[in-house]
């Protein structure tokens, strides 16, 4: 059975994503720790379950998912993963750190493992198929275990609300589409974790979130 822990970072409050099954072998998604106490606590966390990081995961490249990629491929020699389409995402951080005024001195490494839809995310006894799920950046990307029944969502959809759809490469019409119909075909008991804030189901949302009810 894959595990999920959840921790936040940085100063926008991003949920960083530790999982894990009972081999031991983990993956880390959107590691957004910035500061000495942060990296600790991930790692504190990795080694206190003695866990093994295999892969190194974004779901989008926004600045506050992307702060710990440095930290997490060196430490533990991974190579980052996420969609091509997030490269020019990623390019920007400097340029986007430096306009909210925090700290970078550490950027990530180039994307060098390019994921698609439909891709099989393995470790352990555990796998997640990639969803397309674009709309709050140009090539976001979800990630759902049906075995275990919860979908790794980035910042596409969050309890009661959406993602941001005005940042460069947002467009409100296709976050909207993917929402529909590549998560809410999800079976309701679906537990989702999103980049920011408390986790949530498929069906409260599609029963509860504004934005959803009534389409």
């Amino acid at each position: 059975m894959a595990n999920v822990i959840q921790l936040t970072f940085n100063p926008f409050q991003e949920n960083t994503y530790v999982v894990y099954d009972d081999t031991k072998e983990c993956i880390v998604v959107d590691p957004g720790c910035l500061f000495p106490d942060e990296k600790a606590e991930l790692l504190e966390t990795i080694h206190r379950l003695e866990l093994r990081p295999v892969r190194l995961i974004n779901t989008h490249c926004h600045i506050d998912h992307i702060l710990g990629n440095h930290f997490i491929s060196t430490t533990f020699n991974l190579v980052l993963e996420a969609h091509q389409g997030e490269q020019v995402v990623l390019d920007t951080g400097v340029q986007v750190a430096s306009m909210y005024q925090i700290p970078y001195p550490e950027p990530s490494p180039a994307i060098g493992k390019f994921l698609t839809a439909g891709d099989v995310i393995e470790f352990g006894e555990t796998k997640l198929k990639a969803i397309f799920t674009p709309g709050h950046s140009p090539a976001s990307l979800s990630f759902y275990c049906e075995k275990d029944r919860f979908v790794l969502s980035g910042d596409v959809l969050f309890k009661n609300s959406i993602g941001r759809y005005d940042l460069p490469g947002g467009n409100y019409q296709t976050l909207m589409k993917n929402i529909r119909e590549k998560l809410m075909v999800l079976p309701d008991e679906v537990k989702v974790y999103s980049g920011h804030g408390v986790a949530t189901t498929i069906g409260a949302e599609r029963g509860g979130n504004p934005f959803l009810v009534g389409e």
